[in-house]
């Protein structure tokens, strides 16, 4: 049989029962646009919580110091550890995986402009404390090395602190004035979404160098004047991170006289471990989505069956006529055969249209800070044609066989509807 007389006979064939070959099809297309709207919800999620993630940090480990819980040197438990700046220098040297060790001042203050008055979180640092927490600047500069070592009074504003003290005037080259000390603006800070914090949104701080924060802002009793809030800690690679963290804690516990393995000595904000745990948890919503989308695909395909298999046995008679004027079995096979996978092909084109249809209309609207859209990947429009591919196959095997083992005596005697 010819390709286009076997295309006009299956769709002759799937016209004449119009309401069941719909409600078939609309199995399978239902089964793909299921697959193909949950796995890209996930990867939408994914990504808009990776792109948030890293908007507050790449790869940082952040180490608050606490008080020890078990014994360690002989020292007793519910000792206060406090971390010093002039040790910052012996932590790194001991831990020679992490890329950054720098410590971190914060204090609210008063601030003061010309125009207006706000209380804000001032934080202290070193210059890599703006790759480290992706602090992007849109105007000026964030300080460098040369303002930590003069204890310049510089400052850089968060966005929305630039806004509540200027409005809508420029800030760099003016004055800010922080517990009545006057600071003069180097930079303003881009706008940035950050779904977490340990103190504070970032676009509403005041940034300036760590030397100036000691001095003008000092920890008070019982904190020393050396001490600091807390220390910032980034790998130098992915793969490092966990070696990363263990040189981290262990020269820590050697400084400080306390177990490395004492969780409450050192608490650590693992931001790379919180991002594999996010992804595990997403990756896991994905695979139960898909695979109820996928069970619905297994069930539109035995639809495909059923109906293939009802065609065979109205046509019957048909059958034997077409086998006693000379039809081979594997004929009438690969007829009944290509119908089930015309039917089941068309409904998953039709499903792919639907679903990636709907993905870019989704895509038009405005999105939540924490989702990036409907996101299909290659991947699942490829495992999902796969998929389809089988659903397919499997559909049109059992009936196609059914009807190359039809006898063609008792066929002729066949009455239809019988």
């Amino acid at each position: 049989m010819r390709l286009r007389d076997l295309f006009l006979d299956t769709f002759h064939t799937l016209w004449a029962h119009k309401l069941r070959t719909f409600l078939t099809m609309f199995g399978i297309a239902w089964g793909i646009v299921s697959i193909t709207l949950m796995v890209a919800a996930g990867e939408g999620l994914r990504v808009g919580q990776a792109k948030v993630s890293a908007n507050f940090g790449k790869n940082i480990m952040i180490i608050f110091a606490g008080r020890t819980s078990v014994q360690a040197g002989g020292l007793r438990t519910g000792r206060r550890i406090i971390f010093e700046d002039y040790h910052i220098a012996e932590v790194a040297a001991q831990s020679p995986d992490c890329q950054y060790v720098m410590p971190e001042l914060g204090n609210t203050a008063v601030i003061r402009t010309a125009r207006n008055n706000a209380n804000l979180l001032v934080t202290g640092s070193m210059p890599e404390f703006a790759q480290v927490r992706t602090i992007e600047i849109g105007k000026g500069r964030f300080y460098n090395m040369e303002d930590v070592r003069e204890a310049r009074r510089v400052a850089v504003l968060g966005s929305e602190a630039k806004k509540q003290l200027f409005a809508g005037d420029p800030a760099v080259n003016d004055y800010v004035y922080l517990n009545n000390i006057p600071y003069l603006v180097i930079g303003e800070m881009k706008a940035k979404d950050q779904d977490s914090s340990y103190d504070g949104q970032d676009v509403q701080k005041v940034f300036i160098p760590f030397t100036v924060m000691q001095q003008d802002f000092p920890n008070t009793p019982p904190l020393t004047a050396h001490s600091v809030d807390r220390l910032l800690v980034t790998p130098k690679s992915l793969d490092q991170h966990e070696s990363c963290k263990q040189q981290i804690r262990a020269a820590l516990g050697h400084i400080y006289k306390f177990d490395p393995r004492d969780k409450e000595a050192a608490g650590v904000w693992d931001t790379v471990e919180n991002a594999k745990a996010f992804q595990r948890m997403t990756d896991g919503m994905k695979y139960f989505l898909g695979g109820v989308g996928l069970t619905t695909l297994f069930l539109g395909g035995l639809g495909v069956m059923n109906v293939m298999l009802v065609s065979v046995r109205e046509r019957t008679r048909e059958i034997g006529v077409r086998k006693a004027v000379g039809a081979t079995a594997q004929t009438i096979l690969n007829q009944i055969f290509w119908e089930s996978v015309i039917v089941a092909g068309i409904s998953g084109v039709v499903g792919f249209a639907i679903a990636f249809g709907l993905c870019g209309l989704v895509n038009l609207l405005p999105m939540p800070e924490f989702f990036a859209g409907l996101l299909p990947t290659w991947g699942s429009a490829l495992g999902s044609f796969a998929l389809l591919a089988i659903v397919a196959v499997l559909a049109g095997l059992y009936p196609a066989n059914r009807a190359a083992t039809i006898d063609p005596i008792e066929a002729l005697r066949h009455e239809a509807g019988g």
